[in-house]
């Protein structure tokens, strides 16, 4: 059965479309690249990226001289997916199951980006978080992003289901259907902690995507057209204050976890 979603301005979904939020989307999208750049480990690396086609990291990292094997559904070009690694600067894409690393040599990428919430397209996340820690090295760091619960719950608010909206907080897996016919898993911060660490990896951060309100930005932007930079830096700034495991529940449509494959000897 097909299910619909409601699309009015006052959504919470409607930040993930056009609309009266698209300042506040335009805004996410400029914090994900600032979150990017300061992620990006220093000198020239092997970079793995298992992102959505939308997302704009692998270009960024190698503007920045990293060399990136880009995991693609779907081949972009005629040229065939190479066995070496690419120059480094350049993107090489390989054609792959999504979620699948089964390709890749263990310890041989430097970090892994799984931005546009490429854990959560992945129903069974504990597999492809297993994957990243076998390929990264010791000392690699990855950086993902997730579906969160908050957008789950507004998701399930929409389509009425609120039966299944009063379990949801307790459940310990979370698969949330959209109208398209995909389903997304969404979490907490404490799930996505756990399915980091039982892969071996060591978090260092887990945040919303972003602090800075809806209602802030949109207020800030239609005020000050040109403040989109001053609310980035002021959005990262604000990311810097401590933010404990179980903080950051009530907030954020999107978390973005940074994590690292401890180093031996």
């Amino acid at each position: 059965m097909e299910s619909r979603v409601a699309t009015s301005a006052a959504s919470p979904l409607a930040v993930l479309r056009p609309g009266s939020l698209t300042a506040y989307w335009r805004f996410q999208r400029a914090v994900a690249k600032a979150q990017l750049r300061a992620w990006l480990p220093a000198g020239r690396r092997l970079l793995i990226d298992i992102s959505g086609p939308a997302a704009s990291g692998p270009a960024q990292a190698a503007a920045s001289g990293h060399a990136v094997v880009r995991v693609v559904p779907v081949h972009p070009g005629p040229r065939g997916a190479g066995q070496h690694p690419p120059p480094l600067g350049r993107i090489a894409p390989v054609v792959a199951e999504p979620g699948s690393l089964a390709f890749l040599a263990d310890g041989c990428a430097d970090g892994i980006i799984a931005e546009d919430s490429a854990l959560s397209r992945q129903l069974m996340a504990e597999d492809l978080a297993g994957e990243i820690a076998r390929v990264l090295r010791p000392g690699g760091t990855v950086l993902a992003s997730v579906d969160s619960l908050v957008l789950g719950m507004a998701i399930l608010a929409e389509q009425h289901h609120w039966a299944h909206l009063t379990d949801l907080p307790h459940a310990e897996v979370v698969l949330i259907p959209w109208p398209d016919g995909t389903i997304t898993r969404c979490f907490g911060p404490a799930q996505l902690y756990d399915l980091l660490t039982e892969a071996g990896l060591e978090v260092t951060s887990i945040r919303p995507r972003t602090v800075l309100s809806p209602s802030t930005v949109d207020h800030v932007l239609r005020q000050q057209p040109g403040a989109m930079a001053r609310l980035v830096r002021a959005e990262l700034q604000a990311a810097q204050d401590p933010v404990g495991v179980s903080a950051g529940e009530a907030f954020g449509i999107r978390l973005v976890a940074t994590a690292r494959k401890p180093s031996t000897g």
